[in-house]
């Protein structure tokens, strides 16, 4: 007798553009108390004014599993490569915006 998986597939589609994806070197993380944003810029040295290059809205849940998946990955990726140096953030740089308290 087969068993039949029970489970639903999820069929993803990625268009090419977005496959090309967008160079991000800055994280800003505002939330209320329905969702969590985080705004993906792109800032250049020398160059005082920085792009929000994408947007992501997240209920609180789905933030916790991303960040669940980011540290099992982060942890994955330092057993192969070593330790990632943790940097400091650009000295002066607003980390709220005037919301609620943010980290990157």
């Amino acid at each position: 007798m087969e068993e039949k998986n029970n489970e639903q597939q999820l069929n993803i589609e990625l268009s090419e553009e977005t496959a090309e994806g967008i160079y991000s070197n800055l994280a800003i993380i505002t939330h209320s108390n329905s969702e969590f944003i985080v705004d993906f810029v792109k800032m250049m040295p020398g160059v005082p004014k920085a792009k929000v290059k994408s947007r992501i809205i997240l209920t609180p849940q789905h933030a916790k599993r991303l960040m669940k998946a980011l540290k099992d990955n982060i942890s994955k990726f330092e057993q192969v490569h070593g330790t990632i140096k943790d940097t400091d953030a650009p000295s002066g740089f607003p980390m709220n915006f005037g919301g609620p308290p943010a980290q990157a």
